[in-house]
């Protein structure tokens, strides 16, 4: 068997089919809820978002994506009305991304669209084994990380 036909799909597969499916309910809640107007690549901002702002550079980091891929993230966001650049009080050549009234509702929404994903999950496979689940995939998730740091 070659590895175009592996039985099992793969760690990357798997977390795909993950990311995708939860992207594809999160943002089609969002739209419902009038929210309409971003897009689940935005997530790499919102996902990591804080009341009191965060720097562009830690978003980059948590998120795992490129400084400029965030940097046009939010620019987009702030030209929709969900974010805004404030100076950091600690480093005032630094800037603060803080959620606007907007993007606190919309942070708000996505807080709660997945808490019923994941008491979904949870009572499908009983509260135990999700709450398993989720500390293997975050140790693996950590470890990976750590993979590419090292790399």
């Amino acid at each position: 068997m070659t590895g175009h036909q592996a039985a099992e799909p793969d760690l990357g597969v798997l977390a795909a089919r993950i990311l995708f499916s939860v992207q594809r309910e999160l943002f089609t809640a969002l739209a419902a809820q009038g929210f309409d107007d971003i897009q689940p690549r935005a997530g790499a901002v919102l996902a990591y978002l804080r009341t009191d702002g965060i720097r562009a550079s830690d978003l980059a980091r948590v998120s795992g994506q490129h400084k400029q891929v965030i940097g046009t993230l939010i620019d987009d966001l702030e030209r929709l009305g969900y974010v805004v650049r404030k100076p950091d009080p600690a480093d005032r050549r630094a800037k603060l991304i803080h959620p606007t009234d907007r993007g606190l509702l919309q942070m708000e929404a996505a807080a709660s669209i997945m808490r019923a994903i994941e008491e979904r999950h949870a009572q499908a496979l009983g509260a135990q084994e999700y709450a398993t689940f989720k500390t293997t995939l975050r140790r693996v998730a950590e470890l990976q990380r750590g993979t590419e740091r090292a790399g």
